[in-house]
This record gives C-alpha cells, sequence and structure tokens, in this order.
C-alpha cells in the first residue's frame, strides 16, 4: 500500500497537469472554432475555476485534523476548513455558471454555439478535477 501511495506521488502532479491542460484545451478549441465573438462573460467559469483549484492546493491536506487531538492546534484548523469550504463554493458556482452558460448558447442562434458551452462546462469539470488530483497527492513529508 505504501508503495502505491508512493507511486501516485510521483505520477499524480502529472496526470493533475494533463488533466488540467485538457480541460483548457477544450475550452481554446471552442473559442477557435466559434463562428461569432465569444465575450469575456464566458471565459469566467474557467479562470474562477482555475483560482478555485489553486486554492484546493494552497492547503496541505495534512493540515486538515480529523480528530480532537490536531498538531495544528484550533485556531489553524478552523482557518483552513474555512478556506477549504470558500474553495468548494467557488468552483460549484463555476460549474454552475457554466451550465449557465450551455444553456443559454443553446437557447439563443446569436450567442456562441452549443460546442463553446459544452466545452465551457468539460473546462470546469476538467480544472476541478485537476486541482482535487494534485491535492490528493501532494503532502508535506
Amino acid at each position: 500500500m505504501e508503495t502505491l501511495a508512493l507511486l501516485w506521488g510521483i505520477i499524480g502532479p502529472g496526470v493533475a497537469g494533463a488533466v488540467f491542460g485538457a480541460g483548457w484545451w477544450f475550452w481554446v478549441d471552442a473559442v477557435v472554432c466559434s463562428a461569432v465573438q465569444v465575450s469575456f462573460l464566458h471565459y469566467l467559469p474557467g479562470i474562477f475555476a482555475s483560482l478555485a483549484a489553486l486554492m484546493f492546493n494552497a492547503v496541505n491536506k495534512d493540515e486538515i485534523g480529523y480528530d480532537y487531538y490536531s498538531p495544528y492546534g484550533d485556531d489553524s484548523e478552523w482557518r483552513v476548513k474555512l478556506w477549504l469550504f470558500v474553495a468548494y463554493v467557488v468552483s460549484f458556482v463555476c460549474l454552475a455558471g457554466s451550465v449557465g452558460m450551455l444553456v443559454q448558447d443553446a437557447l439563443t442562434d446569436k450567442g456562441p454555439s452549443v460546442w463553446t458551452g459544452v466545452a465551457g462546462v468539460l473546462q470546469c469539470v476538467l480544472v476541478l478535477i485537476s486541482g482535487l488530483i494534485y491535492w490528493t497527492c501532494h503532502s508535506e513529508e
């Protein structure tokens, strides 16, 4: 089991980077292939999803105490949990915003194509998954 954790610590960041790059690749493909100019509002869910992934990775998973006798004390533990809660809220708002853009793109004929909306949802999902992948394999030893 320890070798599996060691192997995941080695290849996990590469997997996370590939998933992150794939998310942004979908978005860039949709913007380049769009017949109309994509407004800056459509870029915001992906940008904030990337910030949420950065917020996840600003916290070391060893700082979260799951028992009463946390090595970091009570003061830092609630701050870490609050930071992660805000990161989760930002990520879910990004997902909701990208789904809203997808619905808006599907219902109107003047805006970007449906592929732009689908790519925005894929971008947010993959960027947030990459942040969580990196967070699971990253710890200070």
